[in-house]
């Protein structure tokens, strides 16, 4: 049975993707008590970069947003991986965004929005969560958005 938070994705018409093997060495999510923590997560779907370069640049801020959306899919996904049941998840506390952007561009939280709205609108009130949003000079892979979350289980 599905939980109520991939029945929401569904309602908005997304089903979780596998989850994106490592372009590196590392784990895409590690539990630890009562937190999981996610890696970073580029916008792979089906496996490759929809978009590459920097935001502001070969990248609107709209495209980055949806971009920042599917990375967001992607962190559920890896969060998914860890505990079974995303209904386990009593809230989303932290998320952070990496927007590689183009030297004049200073929209990088309006492109996080892009994430922060999926994750409300999958979790409900359990999905608002203190941010960061944060302009770098390049992501992995010429990625142009890269999220990360921690999320608090029940019962843990």
């Amino acid at each position: 049975m599905a939980s109520q938070v991939e029945a929401r994705l569904a309602a908005l018409g997304l089903t979780l993707p596998e989850v994106a093997t490592p372009v590196a060495s590392y784990v895409p999510a590690v539990r630890s008590g009562a937190y999981v923590y996610t890696a970073g997560q580029l916008p792979f779907v089906d496996g490759a970069l929809p978009r590459t370069g920097k935001v502001g640049a070969a990248v609107t801020a709209e495209e980055a947003a949806e971009l920042a959306r599917i990375c967001a899919l992607n962190a559920i996904a890896a969060a998914k991986s860890v505990i079974g049941d995303l209904d386990q998840v009593a809230r989303v506390v932290k998320v952070v965004g990496f927007v590689a952007s183009a030297p004049d561009f200073t929209s990088q939280p309006a492109v996080m929005n892009g994430a922060s709205n999926l994750l409300k609108e999958a979790f409900g009130e359990a999905g608002a969560h203190a941010r960061s949003a944060v302009g770098v000079a390049v992501l992995p892979l010429d990625a142009p958005v890269e999220v990360e979350m921690v999320v608090e289980l029940r019962n843990a």
